[in-house]
Formats: C-alpha cells, sequence, structure tokens
C-alpha cells in the first residue's frame, strides 16, 4: 500500500482547467450551479445498482436508541428533481457519487458525476447538448446516432424487442460467452444487457462518439415511454472509446407510473435474493406536487477526463483511488 496519489501534478492541473471548461459551459448558457447532499433518508430501487449505508442517531423525531439508515447517492438525480418541482430553473451539479461495486478500470467506489436538467427539452435536444459538451473537452467529432433496436439487428442480427430466451442464449453461446448463471436466467433483460455490454458495445464509438437511444422500457425506469413504440423508453446513453460515458432520459413526470415501476423494481429483486428497497418518500411526494417537463443526464466526469487525457485506467485521473483511501 501506498501513501501517495495515483494522480500526477500534470494531471490534476489538466483535470481542474477541463473542470473549470465544463462550469463556463454552463455559465455561458445560464445552467445554475446546485448543491444537494450526499446522505439521503432515500436512495434508488434500481436492481443494478447497490449503496453504501451509515447510520444516524440524532433525527429530530426518533431518540438515539433508534439509529436511521442513510444512504450515500449512487446519484444527485432524486435531490435534483425535488428542486425542479419546488420550482428551480435549468440546474447542473458536479459531486461525488457512490456505488457498491468493484474497482476496475472504468469504475472507482466513489467517482465524481456531472448530472444537469433542461425545462423544456426532449430527449434528442438533450443529445444535442452532451455533443456539444464533448466536442469542447474532447474535441472529437459530432457524434451519431442509433437506437438499441437497430445495433441489435446490425452486430447480432436479431430484434431485442421481439428475441425470445432461447435466441438470446444461442446468440450468447454463439460468441463463446455461455456460462452456468446466464443458462438459468428467466429474465430477458438480463441477457439482452449481457449481450449489449459483451458483444455489441466493443463495437460502437470507436472513432466518433455514439449516441444510443430507444432502449427497452424494462430498462429505463425514470424514462417516458416512447409515444411511437411503448415497448421503448426515451433513456439514451453515449459510447465513445470502449467508455460508457452518459445516462440520459426524457424524464418520467407521472407518479401513478412511477410508483408503478419502483414497485416492478422490488418484485425483481425479490425475485433475485436481493434486498428490498424502500422507495423514496420525498422524491414521490415532489412527483405529486409536479415534476415540469424536462430532459436530464448524468455524465461520468472522472471518465471524460481519462479519454481526454488519454489516460488507460481511471486511477490516473482520480487522487486516492479505493484501495489507496
Amino acid at each position: 500500500m501506498s501513501w501517495k496519489p495515483t494522480l500526477t501534478w500534470d494531471h490534476a492541473q489538466k483535470r481542474a482547467q477541463i473542470l473549470q471548461q465544463i462550469r463556463q459551459f454552463f455559465s455561458d448558457k445560464a445552467v445554475v450551479e446546485v448543491e444537494t447532499p450526499t446522505l439521503s433518508l432515500g436512495t434508488v430501487t434500481d436492481v443494478h445498482l447497490e449503496t453504501f449505508t451509515c447510520r444516524y442517531n440524532f433525527l429530530a423525531d426518533k431518540s438515539v436508541c433508534q439509529p436511521t439508515e442513510l444512504h450515500l447517492q449512487t446519484s444527485p438525480e432524486f435531490h435534483l428533481k425535488r428542486l425542479l418541482a419546488s420550482g428551480y430553473g435549468c440546474i447542473y451539479q458536479i459531486s461525488k457519487a457512490f456505488r457498491h461495486e468493484e474497482a476496475g478500470r472504468y469504475h472507482n467506489p466513489e467517482f465524481t458525476m456531472l448530472e444537469w436538467y433542461r425545462l423544456g427539452f426532449d430527449h434528442f435536444e438533450l443529445m444535442a447538448e452532451v455533443a456539444e459538451l464533448l466536442q469542447l473537452v474532447l474535441n472529437c467529432d459530432e457524434p451519431i446516432q442509433v437506437t438499441y433496436q437497430q445495433l441489435f439487428i446490425e452486430y447480432v442480427d436479431v430484434d431485442p424487442l421481439m428475441a425470445s430466451t432461447e435466441q438470446l442464449l444461442a446468440i450468447i453461446n454463439d460468441h463463446n460467452k455461455l456460462c452456468e448463471w446466464l443458462a438459468i436466467a428467466d429474465d430477458n433483460d438480463i441477457l439482452l444487457q449481457f449481450i449489449f455490454s459483451e458483444i455489441i458495445e466493443p463495437k460502437i464509438g470507436n472513432d466518433k462518439p455514439c449516441f444510443v437511444f430507444n432502449f427497452p422500457i424494462s430498462q429505463a425506469s425514470l424514462a417516458k415511454m416512447c409515444p411511437k413504440d411503448n415497448r421503448v423508453a426515451q433513456r439514451f446513453e453515449c459510447y465513445f472509446r470502449g467508455i460508457e460515458l452518459v445516462n440520459g432520459f426524457n424524464e418520467l413526470t407521472d407518479i401513478d407510473v412511477q410508483l408503478e415501476r419502483f414497485q416492478q423494481d422490488n418484485v425483481k429483486r425479490k425475485k433475485m435474493l436481493l434486498k428490498e428497497k424502500r422507495i423514496d418518500a420525498n422524491f414521490i411526494s415532489a412527483l405529486s406536487h409536479g415534476l415540469p417537463p424536462c430532459s436530464g443526464v448524468a455524465l461520468g466526469v472522472d471518465r471524460l477526463i481519462m479519454l481526454a487525457l488519454k489516460a488507460d485506467h481511471i486511477e490516473q485521473v482520480i487522487s486516492f483511488p479505493v484501495d489507496r483511501s
């Protein structure tokens, strides 16, 4: 174990310049920087996200013998939407986020996230703004756009919105990636996500950023349904040079639909033997008050800086990774 940082002084200065560049980008557009809590009473129900938790003994309505579980946030999303519901305009935040996942080349359990929301934007308008930021910071070519369905048809010759479990398992097997846990999976979303990440993702966005949109609605619990096809949601991601950079939505504002999707998440959690998560009451209250039409996106800042500095590992762009923290 070493006490020294993995971020060199040269890269530290360049990182600071990029953060300044991002803040200037939003200042020029009159998008206001805000701060929200890192610790929260509520958290996400997403089956693919696990939080770090701690206990707090001093809430006003409880005795010190009744500690309250608090969560380190996986993103500032729910808090930012609560601000929008209370009357805020277009906002952004650069903050720490925490996800209880294995550290690796592109992930540290504590990382820096940029998230922003644009009132009145749909997901296509927001994709255009993300593209503008990427071209500014990375000096890259203009990104391309393609649907999730088109990618599956092009690279594995199957329509993901109609494929059977047998077809998906056959694709995985044909690529010599079938293993026991996949063979017994009875959730097509798990198989689709595996095919996308292991087979399709390495083939896209290698020369210029690639926006993928219209994900299956079962993979987008916080996005609006596409009015032209109720099988897909108005969600997008962006990939560049092997890195998933952004995840964005035309935000769901219907409280009844949102509650149903959170409940479906917990049904999946129970089925997968994962701990069920209490639905964030403050977020639901904000939705009941009314979230204005908007689109929002989260961008991994450390990953963006990796691309800008041509770094091979996230450790090269953060000061102290988890094993040196």
